[in-house]
């Protein structure tokens, strides 16, 4: 069965007089928005790590423990970490105690983020993006064994037989690699034997398919038999929001959506985003996963189905969109489109739900 996750970035939102909350208001409302998403069964709930003025969240795992403490079930974890500019040792410490107080309900997201700031904020040289992200993600995967590990590199003081307190239960912490369309990426994924979440913010999601059968290939040239590739998860991380019609979601999002991308594309030199693009990005084959539940389920199904995902997960929070506006989504994205993504799941067939007819050409 495919499991559904809401993520937020902790999006900084508006009162009703289109004022900005304060940051902490923001980070309490999250909590508010991640137990509703428990009771009504949503299967993961995800915070996204930033270290800038429009979204609130810069430490997730403490504020995924505040929703620990009010929710029963729910999975709780990352996304993403930005590894690249944290210490592998301290996330593992971090994330293992979530996993404790949640009594087994922790996961990490792992990525180098699409944001700088954290670079230097820390201290760190962004000449070395590639070699921070690629040194921690094997010194991580190492300490996942939670045996006394040994390990050397560059950018951090080395290990000898260190003991990393404290383990979890289960024996290794849960753990995505985020992906956002690099073939590099996917194969380091597989090389670590990790999990990999697809980050598909924009174009069309089938497009990611070649990435996917790049990523089964990786896990073969590494060793790894068919069932078990079969059974390795796969995951997609995109925006979307869920209301009673497909045109009351799509004009209730759009002045806020523009504003966040218009915002964002500022700083990266993109040119504003037309109402043309948008209602690209939330048609069928877009990325923006906005309409009526039965229209948002259709995509997640047709989307998992083509990629062979085992995990969709929505990013709920979309700029300066109301939390009273969110709370209204999150609870029609877990009583009304959950309930029909599972029953055309059980429906499907194997070949339907494990992607099979994925695209054998244009591997990257």
């Amino acid at each position: 069965m495919i499991q559904l996750g809401l993520d937020t970035f902790g999006d900084v939102t508006w009162d009703a007089d289109s004022n900005a909350l304060p940051l902490p208001q923001v980070m309490r409302n999250v909590v508010a928005e991640a137990a509703l998403a428990d009771r009504i069964g949503v299967d993961a709930f995800g915070i996204g790590e930033h270290h800038r003025k429009d979204f609130a969240v810069s430490a997730p795992d403490v504020v995924l423990a505040a929703i620990a403490g009010q929710t029963e079930r729910i999975t709780l974890g990352s996304a993403v970490t930005v590894l690249s500019s944290d210490d592998p040792v301290r996330v593992y410490q971090r994330f293992a105690t979530l996993d404790a107080v949640s009594n087994g309900r922790a996961e990490v997201t792992l990525g180098r983020g699409s944001f700088i700031e954290s670079f230097p904020l820390f201290g760190l040289d962004l000449q070395q993006y590639e070699q921070l992200f690629e040194e921690k993600l094997e010194l991580f995967a190492a300490l996942r064994s939670e045996q006394p590990v040994t390990w050397s590199g560059s950018t951090r003081a080395p290990l000898t037989e260190q003991q990393v307190y404290p383990p979890t239960a289960s024996g290794a912490l849960p753990t995505w690699v985020g992906v956002g369309g690099s073939p590099e990426s996917v194969v380091r994924t597989a090389r670590y034997g990790l999990p990999m979440m697809l980050a598909i913010i924009g174009g069309e999601p089938a497009r990611f398919a070649p990435y996917v059968d790049l990523y089964h290939r990786a896990l073969k040239e590494f060793g790894w038999d068919a069932d078990r590739i079969a059974a390795q998860p796969i995951g997609e991380h995109s925006p979307g929001y869920v209301a009673e019609t497909d045109e009351g979601a799509r004009e209730e999002v759009w002045p806020h959506f523009k504003a966040m991308q218009d915002r964002i594309g500022r700083e990266r030199g993109w040119s504003e985003m037309t109402r043309d693009q948008y209602e690209h990005m939330a048609g069928p084959d877009g990325a923006l996963f906005v309409g009526a539940p039965q229209t948002v389920a259709d995509k997640i199904v047709r989307t998992a189905r083509t990629l062979g995902l085992s995990r969709f997960d929505l990013k709920y929070s979309l700029g300066t969109l109301s939390h009273e506006k969110l709370m209204a989504s999150i609870e029609l994205y877990g009583t009304e489109v959950a309930p029909r993504v599972r029953a055309a799941w059980r429906a499907a067939g194997p070949c339907e739900r494990l992607g099979e007819q994925l695209p054998k050409k244009g591997h990257p």
